[in-house]
């Protein structure tokens, strides 16, 4: 073994115990015969074999080794080993989008006349990919709300194979007690998946609290400046492998562009997840002082009914994201958003840029009005991203916009 291999080891080694902060950085290095010290990006389609036994023996996956860069890409593998390393996973998945990733769950882990449960808090569009999509296929889905645990365990069938939640949730921050939803899914013997995005390992591990499967959009928090969409799932080797085959099959590849950048990104997660929690809290109590809001959604405030759970799930903070309701409607929830000027109007969050939205028009825009009723997605809700700018600037803005209710 070479010195420079034997340091190599000896980081890997040293690696074992260490906490997500550390690992989004040091974990996973793959130095080239370059020694660079930054990852390098891989930006070649396919690989050169030695022969074409070489060839046969690594499509039939009898070798190891990459093949083609829609599912085997140095970069993108990177990505994946530091993202499973930081979630406590065996090994992750890494797909074009959030959305690629719920979806190409859904292909590797339910068939026609499977059952699946899921909350109704989850994000608009995952709802209309269910809903739209996987009803399509004769998958049975049901909707139940978030924290009423024994509205899960009376949900479940004989052929019930997945439990699907996102916690904290989007927009209002209930908080899914992982633990309990896992004890129901092993009873059904079915897998618990878990929506990570907005508290991303720094805040939460959700496989250590028994869930089986963890998803991330890579395009939020985890990238953090809003450059590019990613996904990711995240598990044991024997369930990502069967997710590999969906990625290698169908193709929702992620770029290994994407990937050096969301590489990148980890790198000061645990820094900005510090800061994002912090003034969303700020924000959020700032907000319930204020005459024109009617009620602040942040599982960080003690009146939030998800509170005591969150302190004890999410160790690392409670998250970035706050919603509020203004008194009126959507009028006058349109008229604050127009308002602002400082604040970015866009649906992404995540960025360290503030983001504000309107979700019963945006994000949810998607769902019934029922729907958005049954998740609590009121006509005067406004959803903010909190970024890293400074707290008292994004307070000003916001001051500003409500008083053009006032």
């Amino acid at each position: 073994m070479t010195d420079k291999s034997q340091r190599l080891q000896e980081l890997k080694e040293s690696l074992a115990h260490a906490q997500p902060a550390t690992l989004a950085i040091r974990d996973a290095i793959a130095r080239s015969q370059h020694d660079e010290h930054s990852e390098a990006l891989y930006l070649t389609s396919s690989y050169v074999f030695a022969s074409a036994s070489e060839a046969a023996a690594r499509f039939a996956g009898d070798v190891p080794g990459n093949v083609y860069s829609r599912y085997t890409n140095p970069t993108v593998q990177q990505f994946e080993q530091r993202l499973a390393a930081m979630e406590a996973g065996e090994a992750a998945c890494a797909t074009s989008s959030g959305m690629a990733a719920i979806l190409s769950t859904a292909m590797a882990f339910l068939k026609a006349g499977d059952h699946m449960i899921c909350s109704q808090a989850v994000f608009g569009a995952t709802i209309a990919l269910f809903d739209k999509y996987l009803k399509k296929f004769a998958i049975d889905i049901t909707y139940v709300p978030q924290t009423d645990l024994e509205a899960w365990q009376a949900a479940v069938k004989p052929n019930t194979k997945l439990l699907y939640c996102e916690s904290p949730s989007n927009p209002l921050a209930e908080v899914a007690d992982i633990a309990a939803l896992s004890k129901i899914a092993k009873q059904a013997g079915a897998r618990l998946v878990v929506d990570n995005c907005f508290c991303t390992p720094i805040l939460q591990r959700p496989l250590t609290l028994g869930a089986d499967l963890v998803i991330h959009s890579a395009t939020k928090y985890i990238d953090g400046q809003g450059r590019c969409l990613g996904g990711a799932v995240v598990g044991s080797q024997e369930d990502i492998n069967e997710l590999v085959g969906v990625v290698r099959t169908c193709g929702p590849t992620l770029s290994a562009f994407n990937a050096w950048v969301l590489l990148k990104g980890l790198e000061t997660l645990a820094l900005r997840m510090a800061v994002h929690c912090r003034q969303a809290e700020q924000l959020a109590r700032w907000l319930q002082q204020q005459p024109q809001v009617a009620k602040v959604y942040y599982c960080g405030l003690e009146e939030h009914p998800s509170y005591s759970l969150a302190k004890q799930q999410q160790p690392g903070g409670f998250g970035g994201v706050l919603a509020f309701e203004v008194k009126g409607g959507q009028q006058q929830a349109w008229q604050v958003i127009d308002a602002t000027r400082l604040l970015s109007i866009t649906a992404n969050l995540g960025d360290a840029k503030t983001t504000i939205t309107h979700p019963a028009t945006t994000t949810h825009g998607r769902l019934s009005p029922e729907q958005r009723q049954a998740a609590g997605i009121s006509d005067a809700l406004i959803r903010i991203s909190v970024g890293l700018e400074d707290i008292k600037d994004l307070q000003a803005d916001l001051a500003r916009a409500l008083a053009s209710i006032a």
